[in-house]
């Protein structure tokens, strides 16, 4: 199994930027198709950005896309989340998630292991 540990959350005001990391430990974060979802309070937990194996295939939301950037350092064992151009829409708790497959998954079903979570909040 791997575990997964998110980091890099916090407060930013609108137009800011955060990067988020989700740390593997356990297996070889190589082995995994890797995503990241968010949750706001009293809404369904939502895709953000996905990327396969090698990294060479990303997808992204349409909400997101142009301004967050999905990455892996698959030496380090390390996932990232550039986000720029933060939105007060964007505050949620981000999780992200692995799967052991080649192909990039959107759907939160298909993830089989998930990090506890980190708090993304952007004020006007």
């Amino acid at each position: 199994q791997v575990q997964l540990v998110e980091s890099g959350g916090g407060l930013v005001q609108a137009g800011g930027s955060l990067r988020l990391s989700c740390a593997a430990s356990g297996r070889t974060l190589s082995t995994y198709a890797m995503g990241w979802f968010r949750q706001a309070p009293g809404k369904e937990r939502e895709f953000v950005a996905a990327i396969s194996r090698n990294g060479g295939v990303t997808k992204y939301a349409d909400s997101v896309d142009g301004r967050f950037t999905i990455s892996r350092d698959n030496a380090q064992n390390t996932m990232y989340l550039q986000m720029n151009s933060l939105k007060p829409e964007d505050t949620a708790v981000y999780s992200c998630a692995g799967r052991f497959t080649l192909v990039v998954h959107v759907t939160y079903a298909d993830y089989e292991y998930w990090g506890q979570g980190t708090q993304v909040t952007v004020s006007p």
